[in-house]
């Protein structure tokens, strides 16, 4: 009997294998030859379209000894490749172990994850008795649920209480988290509720761990799922609700290799396993508000801290008139603030949204600057490390470099990261216990150690990055120094005025948690107080409408969808002229575009860059394909139809013109 068989690879089809005498149906795993190679495939739902040449159908070896793939899941895993352009096969490696699956493995290795009744018992407000409520509604069949708590409100406590009824009749939960650096300190707290260990999966667990939790997931022996991104597409046997939590943060965004955003694929997931899902947030992103609006999603909101803790107070350091210290960042005003705090036994962080020492080092001698050769940026100097470093491909160099006199360079460090504002701190305040909380820092080994110091107030001074506004519990941080607040104001990001809301938001609500007064210092020279007014506001449903407001006007995200085109070639006239110039003008034509582009010189090739407006939203990213296929001679790999979902991102090379020197693809088509 012919099977068709996905194999976890590039190809975006099955391959026909003859099945023997091995009863098999969709969804069961085998072990098939492959080349001169043995691997891991799946039986599909689908067979490879007809082939004109005939070929010797080789055998399957074996059935493996897993729970098959339910087609929910299938279904899924085939929408997800054409919603996003990623081959089939490389979908269903998301799903494997690299190429393998993992068959049985002996029930002692789940014991850590047993389900064992034994928590605290916590006692709920009303306000959280009528979120779980809500939340518990619908539980058997697809729906979108929000709830908008502020900071210190008790979100995660009712959504673990959520998660107890689903586990309670049978079945799985996934919680999804944005940084790996936040399972630490969440592990801890599903234990104290549960009385059980939650499975937590992300890149840096070992390839032991992997296989044990792979095999529980899939043969439904770990019943909760403490994940990143990739948790999303573990084969669990029967998934019964996702969490969500931090719904807006923009780490769900996956962009690199596969390329995709893990909120939008997990309500597509929750469709298609028809689950309900929570979305957990404490000011929802741009489109999950207007979700609501609309009322596609239900929401929840929780009003109140927790036990009554007030929010911060907010007050501006005007650094037009309080003057920085002698070759520092922080003003003398700020200085004089944070030494009241400390002498109240409360905890400071020093706030600043740049890692590493100093984002510039140039040579005052020759004026050359670094740059990254695959990026063409600068690169960040961290002296810790006394290397420098790339924060988007992660490119490493070094200052060694000889002048144009053939003598060493003399740099120059231009601009403040954290490193450089903690070395200010230990010289301001030498006898305090510092730290540095960034993603350098926290992801490492020893961060377990740092976390306990922290929430225990052994150390006394915070300086960090936007890592720490992500869902950290400190009990005695009462005051919160923006070092630079006009940093994050700058730019030119459509999202820049909604991130910046969440960003701080978010951070403030790290203080005051305990119920002491706190307060938010943010240092700027910007005397446009209607910016700091907007984003401190208690009430963020009112920037929200605002910027809603903003954006329909302008025919922005969501209100028309935005694709960015990726396109290269070794020669800058011909990719000008004869490539991007005339499929611009063919895409204008159509009434399609409108345009903004840059060409920037990478190591490999120029890079042109259209930022292209959808001027007929009806239009599918299937249609936008099939016109492009037409204004130019290529050959299309890979398409996408519109399906489940109210944003989209799509990626990967798409289309390969007769000179395999050029090429063009979609890099996103999203409402971003």
């Amino acid at each position: 009997m012919k099977v068709p068989i996905l194999v976890p690879n590039i190809f975006d089809h099955p391959f026909t294998y003859e099945s023997g005498e091995i009863d098999l149906k969709i969804g069961d795993y085998v072990l098939i030859p492959f080349g001169k190679s043995k691997i891991t495939g799946v039986v599909w739902n689908e067979f490879e379209k007809e082939n004109r040449k005939k070929f010797l159908l080789k055998k399957v070896i074996s059935k493996l000894n897993i729970p098959s793939l339910n087609k929910n899941t299938i279904s899924f895993l085939n929408w997800f490749s054409q919603y996003n352009l990623i081959p089939k096969g490389m979908v269903l490696k998301l799903l494997l172990l690299s190429s393998e699956a993992i068959e049985v493995i002996e029930d002692k290795e789940f014991k850590k994850f047993e389900f064992r009744n034994e928590r605290k018992k916590f006692y709920l407000t009303e306000e959280q008795n009528n979120a779980l409520r809500n939340l518990n509604t619908e539980i058997h069949k697809f729906r979108v649920h929000v709830l908008q708590g502020t900071t210190g409100s008790g979100k995660t406590i009712v959504y673990f209480e959520s998660i107890k009824t689903i586990i309670d009749k049978g079945f799985q939960g996934l919680i999804m988290l944005p940084e790996i650096g936040l399972t630490q300190q969440f592990e801890q707290k599903f234990k104290d509720f549960f009385g059980f260990n939650a499975a937590v999966w992300h890149s840096r667990i070992t390839k032991k761990n992997k296989k044990i939790i792979w095999n529980g997931v899939s043969t439904g022996k770990i019943k909760v799922i403490i994940g990143a991104r990739s948790s999303l597409f573990l084969p669990y046997k029967n998934l019964g609700l996702i969490i969500v939590d931090e719904e807006h943060d923009q780490s769900y965004k996956q962009d690199e290799g596969v390329i995709y955003n893990a909120r939008d694929m997990a309500i597509s997931r929750a469709y298609f396993q028809n689950i309900p899902i929570n979305l957990i947030t404490a000011v929802p992103s741009i489109e999950t508000f207007e979700n609501i609006r609309s009322k596609k999603y239900k929401i929840s909101k929780i009003l109140n801290r927790f036990k009554d803790a007030s929010l911060p107070n907010y007050e501006i350091i005007d650094l037009n008139k309080s003057k920085l210290l002698s070759k520092s960042w922080i003003s003398i005003k700020a200085i004089e603030k944070v030494k009241k705090h400390l002498k109240k036994n409360d905890q400071v962080l020093f706030f600043l949204n740049r890692r590493g020492f100093a984002p510039f080092a140039f040579c005052k001698k020759c004026l050359k600057n670094y740059l990254c050769p695959n990026c063409s940026i600068n690169l960040v100097y961290h002296k810790y490390d006394d290397n420098l470093l790339c924060h988007y491909c992660g490119y490493k160099g070094n200052l060694k470099r000889k002048c144009n006199d053939n003598n060493i360079c003399d740099f120059i460090f231009s601009g403040p990261g954290v490193e450089r504002i903690s070395e200010e701190l230990k010289k301001i305040f030498p006898d305090q216990k510092h730290v540095i909380f960034s993603s350098d820092t926290m992801n490492k080994k020893s961060s377990s150690n740092i976390l306990e110091k922290i929430v225990n107030n052994k150390i006394s001074i915070l300086v960090g990055t936007q890592l720490i506004s992500k869902g950290f519990h400190f009990p005695s941080l009462n005051c919160i120094v923006v070092v630079d607040i006009d940093l994050t104001s700058q730019g030119h990001d459509l999202r820049g005025a909604e991130k910046n809301l969440q960003l701080y938001h978010q951070l403030s609500g790290r203080a005051g948690r305990s119920g002491k007064p706190a307060t938010v210092y943010f240092q700027t020279y910007n005397l446009n107080k209607n910016m700091i007014v907007d984003i401190t506001n208690k009430n963020p449903d009112i920037f929200l409408e605002k910027e809603l407001e903003i954006r329909k006007k302008n025919n922005l995200p969501p209100f028309q969808r935005f694709i960015s085109l990726i396109l290269s070639s070794e020669n800058e006239n011909k990719l000008q002229k004869n490539f991007s110039f005339s499929m611009a003008n063919k895409l204008k034509e159509e009434g399609l575009i409108r345009e903004e582009i840059k060409i920037s010189r990478s190591s490999v090739s120029y890079i042109r860059e259209k930022s292209i407006r959808i001027s007929k939203p009806d239009k599918t990213l299937g249609e936008t394909l099939k016109l492009l296929n037409r204004s130019y001679k290529q050959k299309i790999i890979y398409e996408t139809l519109d399906g489940y979902g109210d944003t989209a991102l799509a990626s990967g090379v798409i289309g390969v013109p007769e000179n395999s020197n050029e090429a063009f693809g979609i890099m996103s088509w999203q409402h971003d």
